[in-house]
């Protein structure tokens, strides 16, 4: 304990790079830009620029979905989900951007007005090299954009919005190669075309090891089955899941895997589940609840059925502890990696306290276990449920102040559903906690 030392998040850096990255195409297109004078220089630039960002972009977005453990297990899977989306937001804008910009500007020169833009653009995508594949790729970067949207996003089937989703890595392809083909910028400067090659190269490289390769490996290596499903509590079950050398996956508490089941019906679906008890050598251990098919069909899988994951990933481990003493924080299905860190954060007695928040008593799963555990460690085990009435409890700055006076000195981890992500981190800012001891992962992923 008194070696504790938080691994910082290379978040920081990496978005200074990111920045940098920008800057440097910015300083490309600036350095082959000639003076603007007229009106139709100033948009058929305006359109350079876009594009050259959106291909930028597009790279990042790839990398993004590339899961390097760098990235998962470091800066956190929930937060480079975020990122990934708010990159893909950017690059939707910029390439339409850039593709009217281009095509108004292209009109201007042929004598024509922005209402002939469309016109213009058949005419370019049957004229100009790669352009067609291009109009591919840029219908299926709008569609993926569209069926992402929140609203049409939560209404569809994961396993639906997840392949449609892999759609991503072709859309880039196809628009890869024009940005080469017409650009201006990569046919003056040799240098610039390579180091756009390094770029698209490298991050293909590590979307076919991380993607593809890593997971093959671990898979043949750890030949994992189901062993057994055991029902906790109504709704939520526990998969225990056996293989050899399971140590040796590098898995911790608080992390979680992508798993599909090869069972009839799921073969084509991966989900992420948390890992719900410290990984053993030879056995490691899921706890879900029935919100959807996939998590519903867990309850019939039967031992010996073959297993497929990917990971580990999540960032929400010991190595953010800052502080001797630690409160966990579960709401509902997020008591899986919270049950794990109870079980094996070191602490002293007195150092360790959970609490736990669902509806009833009854949707405490895995409370005999966590009872166990606070017994054997000297911990302190809470539970917050609904009144018989259905009023909620009241989890406050007060509330936390009085349960436990030095709160301000802990550090806290939490996992739940957003709203109760959001309701607990206010009252931790409220009673003194700082941000940075609140580690948080979302497991709507």
């Amino acid at each position: 304990m008194r070696r504790i030392r938080p691994r910082r998040s290379p978040a920081v850096p990496l978005l200074l790079a990111v920045w940098a990255g920008a800057a440097g195409v910015i300083w490309l297109w600036w350095s082959n830009t000639p003076s603007i004078a007229d009106d139709n220089s100033k948009i058929l630039n305006a359109g350079r620029i876009t594009g050259l960002l959106a291909g930028y972009l597009m790279a990042l977005v790839v990398l993004q979905m590339a899961r390097v453990p760098a990235l998962e297990r470091r800066v956190g899977s929930d937060r480079v989900a975020r990122w990934h989306a708010m990159s893909g937001r950017y690059t939707i804008c910029l390439v339409l951007a850039h593709l009217v910009l281009t095509m108004w500007g292209y009109a201007l020169q042929a004598g024509k007005t922005f209402g002939d833009v469309v016109q213009q653009t058949v005419d370019s995508v049957n004229q100009l090299p790669d352009m067609g594949k291009a109009a591919i790729g840029t219908g299926l970067l709008v569609f993926i954009g569209l069926i992402s949207v929140g609203g049409i996003r939560r209404r569809m089937p994961y396993d639906a919005w997840y392949h449609i989703h892999l759609l991503t890595y072709a859309a880039v392809f196809l628009t890869f190669w024009h940005q080469l083909s017409t650009g201006n910028d990569f046919a003056v400067q040799p240098t610039a075309k390579t180091a756009w090659y390094a770029l698209y190269g490298s991050v293909t490289a590590l979307v076919i090891w991380y993607r593809i390769l890593a997971p093959i490996r671990l898979n043949l290596r750890h030949r994992m089955r189901v062993e057994a499903v055991i029902e906790e509590t109504p709704g939520v079950v526990s998969v225990l899941i056996s293989g050899r050398k399971l140590h040796r996956m590098g898995a911790e508490a608080g992390q979680f895997f992508r798993w599909r089941f090869l069972a009839p019906g799921m073969r084509f679906s991966s989900h992420p589940y948390s890992l719900s008890a410290a990984p053993r050598p030879n056995m490691l251990r899921i706890t879900v609840k029935a919100i959807g098919d996939h998590s519903s069909a867990l309850r019939e899988l039967e031992p010996g059925t073959r297993v497929w994951a990917e990971g580990p990933y999540g960032a929400l481990t010991a190595d953010k502890r800052s502080r001797g003493k630690v409160l966990l924080v579960a709401g509902g299905v997020g008591i899986t990696p919270m049950r794990a860190l109870f079980e094996t954060l070191p602490g002293a007695a007195g150092d360790l306290t959970l609490l736990y928040r669902a509806n009833t008593t009854q949707d405490l799963a895995l409370w005999d276990e966590l009872a166990t555990i606070a017994e054997e460690r000297g911990a302190r085990l809470m539970y917050a449920v609904n009144s018989p009435e259905g009023e909620r409890p009241d989890i406050s700055a007060e509330t936390l102040r009085r349960k436990l006076p030095d709160i301000d000195d802990h550090d806290v981890f939490m996992c739940g559903p957003p709203g109760f992500a959001q309701q607990v981190f206010e009252a931790l800012r409220g009673a003194g906690v700082p941000a940075r001891r609140i580690h948080h992962e979302s497991f709507e992923m």
